[in-house]
């Protein structure tokens, strides 16, 4: 197939969405893989950053959307070249060409620039187009609430919805709407209606930037282990862990050493970290001898505890496996993941090593101690919220449930008494047949006003309307009873797993 060769229908229209403003990244995967052959053919210059997938429409692109074919077209190559060349003479020209507009005004023909023929043939800008103007609006409401309550709840939002969301944010951070001082950032919550989370939190991002070891205060590392702390002089005696050559073992200890009396300086709880039982091997006896369960772990780990927060921070060799032994002894300090793509990694490299970079591991630390507990706060919040919804859907339930049991009753009711009308009318025309019978001397008779007889004192008892009939009592509800009317919410309570023990 060659570059000149007719797109196809998708590919056409994929064209003229994306020259109108419309973005590439939530295409579904068909749409993307003809971006790409779009982009083989020159039409279209498609660009991956931080996971967000953007395209632009070439001038091919735009050719082709105009004419309907490929500059590129064999056969329309020399006509081209002639226009190019009139076009180029022309320019040369000293003399300049007048026109008379339509209210009489001589208007230059010549020197024109692009945004003049685009204003000449009503073509809009980019920003002044529907798609990006709507967006602006929704990034401007987005980030004044944000604002104004730092945090913004899209509840059950559908794939479509947050998509959208994405779009509107990365909108906003494209075009300077964000404060200068505060980062947006989304999370999927993991409820039973995967609401979208949306929040305002302090300071740029933590892969923005070029990272240094003057992002954080120096900590001071002891030159020799002395008096350790607990923890640390437990790493040191357990030959178990930190399994690595003599040099960089004792550095790491030192490292460790360096940041918990820092971490204790601050007034943050340094703590032993376990080895969990799945790296433990199973103790065994042999000639009467009993060998206990041991391990050998590479790391060492120890438990920061900031604000009733605990993060574990994990030292071990960058390279274990490396012939080289300058670049084996090399150290790396880890934290774990964070909720928020926050850094998690600091080794040693040309620039500094690990015993430069303790403060910014620790201020690390310390920044995620308090967006967890915003976190937390924020999730309380919206637990609270989602249990005041709850609520409110249950007591509406068990209001539709009592109406239903009155109309239930109603419809009984009335079924009854119809029943009841139709008996009667049959208990009259019995009557009327007796007296017939009796007439002709039948012998049933006697038989037959026994049973008129019966059957009156039946419809008696049964005969809703003998009594005034007043409101009836309803039953309290159960919560199987309650689910018809809750539209997707658990009768047991305002978290998806609730009631899971009532079954």
């Amino acid at each position: 197939m060659h570059r000149w060769s007719p797109l196809n229908d998708r590919q056409r229209a994929l064209l003229g969405r994306l020259d109108t403003g419309e973005e590439l990244s939530g295409q579904d995967p068909s749409d993307r893989r003809s971006a790409y052959a779009l982009r083989d053919r020159g039409l279209l210059a498609v660009r991956r950053s931080r996971g967000v997938l953007s395209a632009q429409v070439t001038e091919a692109g735009k050719f082709y959307l105009k004419h309907g074919h490929h500059p590129d077209l064999p056969g329309r190559m020399a006509k081209s070249r002639q226009t190019t060349m009139s076009a180029s003479n022309s320019q040369s020209r000293p003399t300049k060409v007048e026109r008379k507009n339509g209210q009489g005004a001589v208007a230059p023909t010549g020197g024109t620039g692009l945004g003049a023929e685009k204003a000449a043939k009503g073509v809009a800008s980019y920003s002044e187009r529907p798609v990006p103007v709507a967006r602006r609006a929704k990034a401007t409401r987005l980030i004044a609430q944000l604002v104004a309550d730092r945090q913004v709840i899209v509840y059950a939002p559908d794939e479509a919805q947050v998509v959208e969301w994405r779009r509107v944010i990365d909108f906003a951070k494209r075009h300077g709407l964000v404060p200068s001082d505060k980062r947006v950032e989304k999370f999927r919550m993991f409820n039973r209606t995967r609401d979208l989370q949306i929040s305002l939190l302090d300071g740029p991002h933590p892969n923005s930037g070029r990272h240094t070891p003057e992002d954080g205060p120096r900590v001071p590392v002891p030159v020799h282990l002395r008096s350790p702390h607990p923890v640390v002089a437990a790493l040191r005696d357990d030959e178990g862990r930190l399994v690595m050559p003599a040099a960089p073992r004792r550095r790491a200890l030192r490292v460790f050493q360096g940041l918990a009396a820092e971490a204790v300086r601050r007034g943050h709880r340094v703590e032993e970290r376990p080895v969990p039982d799945r790296y433990r091997s199973r103790g065994y006896s042999y000639n009467g001898r009993y060998t206990p369960p041991s391990y050998s772990r590479r790391e060492g780990e120890l438990d920061l505890v900031v604000d009733d927060f605990t993060y574990t921070v994990t030292i071990k060799q960058e390279s274990p496996q490396a012939a080289d032994t300058e670049r084996s002894e090399k150290l790396v300090l880890e934290l774990g993941y964070s909720r928020s793509n926050r850094r998690r990694q600091w080794a040693d490299r040309k620039r500094w090593v690990l015993e430069d970079v303790l403060g910014a591991a620790l201020q690390e630390v310390e920044s995620r101690a308090v967006e967890d507990a915003q976190r937390k706060l924020d999730e309380e919040r919206v637990k609270e919220e989602r249990k005041a919804r709850w609520q409110e859907a249950m007591a509406a339930a068990k209001q539709q449930a009592v109406q239903d049991q009155l109309a239930r009753v109603l419809s009984e009711q009335a079924a009854l008494w119809k029943e009841v009308a139709a008996l009667r009318e049959y208990c009259e025309a019995l009557e009327r047949r007796i007296g017939e019978a009796m007439e002709s001397e039948e012998p049933e008779v006697a038989s037959a006003r026994e049973w008129l007889t019966w059957a009156r004192n039946h419809i008696d008892s049964i005969d809703p309307l003998l009594r005034l009939p007043g409101v009836p009592t309803p039953r309290e509800p159960k919560p199987e009873d309650l689910k018809p009317y809750l539209t997707g919410w658990s009768p047991y309570g305002p978290e998806p797993h609730s009631g899971w023990g009532n079954f």
